[in-house]
């Protein structure tokens, strides 16, 4: 499917505006802080039914308005899809409303017809240089968006956890806390194991495509195994620390080129790179399961990128339909494809 327009009501910055693109490419230029990553993210927010930079939903929406209203219409074949997806709040809480050619859709049955997003964007090289709690989240958004199942049992080891975490706290006496902790710790086991074996086949999966631009990557999975043999063993150092010491929220994951670990002794070069083979693995990972071409975002990634990361980037505009954001007007010629220039 092709994005051919886009409509926003009250998102972000944006209070009434209509935008049409290119099959092949659309360039949103424009001096920063003008909106243009907004723009980015309205596209995504229709396809992925989720915003990337909002740490709440209610950020989706312009300053002082409560609802907004996010559409498109997709080319398929010689049709045409029109999706929206309806933002509204009301007393604090946010809720999305999905409609596919005007017919209320669960969140399932959108996502099921929808395409797929994938973005670029200068702040993924946190996902090298940051802290583990980055490179999960960067799994678990990945993983989840193609496996409900995994989806939910993240939230339930998430729930599980501070449950676990609270009777450490509270509960003083050795055969109590022994007793209520047997529960938690069975559960928490079934969760953990669908999630680190989910885990594990992606990572399998990244090693199985290792090659980019004559480099050769792997991954390692830094697995924080759970059982209920462990639980024993550190028991007393959780009464201590009143919380859990075991378990996938305590997983890494470590990349490498060749011998070398790419977070600690890469050029920032080689690791602009790390994050560039994560990406195109998305979309070979997508294109295997649908046999579909995802849209491409690429949020400012010129101004990021060496000659030869640029050289990929423009190999990848030609194979799929893009929207990029830029300050630059040289990017333009840059780009030998058929292409509309909107200035922000």
């Amino acid at each position: 499917m092709l994005l051919q327009k886009l409509v926003l009501q009250n998102f972000r910055n944006r209070d009434d505006d209509t935008f049409d693109f290119s099959p092949h490419l659309t360039i949103f230029l424009g001096e920063n802080a003008r909106g243009k990553t907004n723009l980015l993210e309205a596209i995504y927010f229709l396809i992925n039914g989720s915003g990337f930079r909002e740490s709440r939903e209610e950020e989706l929406l312009c300053i002082g308005k409560n609802q907004a209203n996010v559409e498109g219409r997709f080319i398929m074949g010689n049709g045409k899809r029109d999706f929206k997806i309806h933002i509204t709040k009301r007393d604090g809480i946010v809720e999305k409303i999905y409609f596919l050619e005007r017919t209320r859709k669960k969140h399932a049955q959108y996502m099921m017809d929808q395409t797929k997003a994938i973005l670029f964007a200068p702040e993924h090289i946190e996902i090298i240089n940051s802290s583990p709690d980055i490179r999960r989240a960067y799994f678990n958004k990945f993983i989840s968006y193609y496996d409900g199942e995994y989806k939910k049992k993240v939230v339930n080891l998430e729930n599980a956890l501070r449950r676990r975490n609270k009777i450490l706290e509270r509960v003083k006496d050795d055969i109590q806390l022994k007793e209520e902790l047997s529960f938690w710790n069975d559960y928490i086991l079934q969760q953990a194991t669908y999630i680190t074996k989910k885990r594990g086949e992606y990572v399998e999966y990244l090693n199985d495509h290792p090659k980019l631009d004559h480099k050769e990557f792997r991954i390692v999975y830094l697995k924080n195994e759970v059982t209920l043999e462990r639980f024993r063993e550190v028991l007393e150092e959780e009464r201590r620390w009143h919380r859990t010491m075991i378990g996938p929220q305590k997983d890494d994951f470590q990349i490498y080129i060749k011998d070398k670990n790419v977070h600690h002794y890469g050029s920032r070069s080689e690791q602009r790179l790390a994050v560039f083979w994560l990406k195109i693995n998305e979309i070979t990972y997508h294109e295997s399961i649908y046999k579909k071409k995802p849209i491409l975002l690429l949020d400012d990634v010129f101004s990021e990128f060496d000659k030869q990361n640029k050289k990929m980037v423009l190999e990848l505009i030609e194979k799929y339909q893009t929207v990029l954001t830029t300050t630059e007007e040289e990017v333009i010629d840059l780009i030998d494809v058929p292409k509309k220039i909107i200035r922000v």
